[in-house]
């Protein structure tokens, strides 16, 4: 059955999804791309045209908005971001909509053995009469989060057209860079400016996290000695050699992401770059607890200092950095934004569903900095993909959810 914002949510995440707004870990500027301003100043644009307050483009390059309340009220905050992962290819999107979804397979007009089915996809089962957005089999689509952008863009005009809907302040934030991890400046909570926030960037209708990884980055740096190969004995130590040593050291079996589900973190080698007289290994590690995050950054540690040993003449650096922490460690301590979307997504008919976020968000970081921000369902699945898709309809559960929100925070 379509809502009166179907139609609405389907042209906004096309829209946004043909913009190419991919970020890159690769480079130190703030946004890490240009491109992802395309977004940004497209968003500005809209948001001034449909009679949003305050609107402006921060020199770090996050869109901040306001609705001004009908209500007294806490100051809320809705979160998405507008890049796109690194992991795929996100360059000329092109977003294919199937109509009235039939139950079997959605096939790929540039990828013809390509494709999306209940085997591969199983929440798809369930969609059955659905309006399905894809991408069209050579790229991901975008909905991680250009859905959530949508969402948010659709509840704020809605808000807007219609006052007489009870509401306090809502802001709005659109980040850049959230796929690797740079997307709370230090300056947005206080230009946030809110008593709590939600991200709309979460999956199946109903789902609320509030709980995700503890995350930290490694960098581990290998420098060898260099020698003519034809004239290397006993004087060449290749790099690379180490490189594939420390790697292969790692768990194989346990502690990586294709081994492990639920709850159990794990250590992933993401790159490697260099050659035989330097090398470099680009890992992330990943546990819900600190104990066990720091367990795995020490286990790195030995591995690197054992094959140190081994090779003196090699010189071995591992470096690990914070990226973001748990919110649950704040949020149970005052559940009361959990509870309230709890709430909210009762009203919009559906069961609130919990469970422990195997990744992060932009509420990770906020939240540890003093903003208490929740993730929220957007519908988006099989995401930095080919496979990628949504549902509009589950756009307009998570729209609905949004309103809903607005409305109980002042009840």
């Amino acid at each position: 059955m379509r809502s009166e914002f179907d139609s609405e949510l389907e042209a906004r995440l096309v829209r946004y999804a043909e913009i190419d707004s991919q970020s890159d870990a690769a480079s130190a500027s703030q946004p890490s791309t240009d491109i992802q301003l395309d977004m940004s100043r497209l968003l500005v644009a809209e948001l001034t045209e449909m009679g949003a307050q305050d609107v402006r483009l921060t020199d770090y390059g996050v869109v901040l908005a306001s609705i001004p309340a009908t209500a007294e009220g806490p100051v809320m905050g809705w979160c998405a971001h507008v890049d796109t992962a690194p992991q795929f290819n996100a360059s000329g999107v092109k977003p294919v909509v199937h109509r009235g979804y039939n139950g079997g397979d959605i096939t790929f007009a540039d990828a013809p053995d390509l494709k999306l089915s209940p085997e591969n996809s199983p929440y798809l089962s369930q969609k059955q009469g659905e309006d399905i957005i894809t991408a069209s089999g050579l790229t991901l689509l975008g909905g991680d989060d250009k859905a959530g952008v949508a969402i948010a863009m659709t509840a704020a005009r809605h808000l807007l057209e219609n006052p007489q809907i009870k509401h306090g302040t809502i802001r709005l934030a659109f980040t850049p860079d959230e796929e690797i991890g740079r997307g709370v400046d230090p300056r947005l909570p206080a230009d946030f400016g809110v008593d709590f926030a939600y991200t709309f960037d979460g999956g199946k209708p109903g789902e609320i996290e509030f709980e995700t990884f503890s995350a930290d980055g490694a960098v581990v740096r290998v420098t060898g000695v260099s020698a003519h190969p034809g004239f290397a004995k006993d004087k060449m130590v290749n790099a690379l050699h180490l490189v594939s040593k420390i790697v292969m050291t790692l768990p194989q079996v346990t502690m990586t992401p294709d081994t492990t589900e639920g709850t159990e973190g794990f250590i992933h080698v993401s790159e490697i770059n260099g050659g035989s007289s330097a090398g470099e290994i680009v890992l992330i590690i990943r546990d819900f607890e600190l104990e066990g995050l720091a367990a795995k950054g020490d286990l790195l540690r030995q591995i690197c200092a054992a094959v140190a040993a081994g090779e003196p003449r090699a010189q071995i650096t591992c470096e690990i950095t914070p990226q973001y922490r748990n919110m649950r460690y704040w949020l149970e301590k005052d559940m009361t934004p959990v509870e309230l979307v709890r709430a909210a997504v009762k009203d919009a008919g559906l069961d609130p569903v919990s469970v422990p976020i195997r990744g992060g968000t932009d509420g990770s970081r906020l939240t540890e900095m003093g903003v208490p921000c929740p993730n929220v369902f957007t519908g988006m699945q099989e995401i930095h993909g080919p496979l990628e898709w949504i549902s509009v309809q589950d756009m307009a559960r998570a729209t609905q959810v949004a309103i809903a929100l607005a409305q109980r925070a002042v009840t």
